[in-house]
């Protein structure tokens, strides 16, 4: 069974004026299809590669402020890894304080470590 539905369309890809035969469609062809899904996929690839990005390096700006500071938040301070930051500390050069498993820094010593 046919349908006699004719419908005046323009093509979200290409931007041609078309005549569907459902309303549903909404592109001229089978190319301007492949070509818009194509785009659209290529586009959420770059998006979620930026938001991977925002994820894995996202600086805290209440770092900042804090009097004492986590080891995380002064990775992130100084830029260096977790374990450039237990070698200063075990090096003697940084001094930090254990709260029951946690290591506390002192800002303070943080920047007396830079002069």
């Amino acid at each position: 069974m046919s349908s006699n539905i004719r419908i005046e369309k323009v093509c979200l890809y290409c931007g041609i004026n078309f005549t569907a035969k459902t309303t549903v469609t909404q592109f001229c062809s089978d190319i301007c299809a492949k070509r818009s899904y194509k785009k659209r996929k290529r586009d959420g690839k770059i998006l979620a590669s930026i938001d991977r990005d925002k994820q894995v390096n996202p600086f805290n700006p209440i770092v900042k402020q804090k009097d004492f500071l986590s080891i995380e938040e002064t990775c992130q301070l100084v830029g260096a890894s977790r374990w450039t930051i237990y070698r200063l500390i075990d090096n003697g050069r940084l001094k930090a304080a254990k709260l029951g498993r946690r290591t506390i820094i002192k800002r303070i010593e943080i920047d007396n470590l830079f002069n």
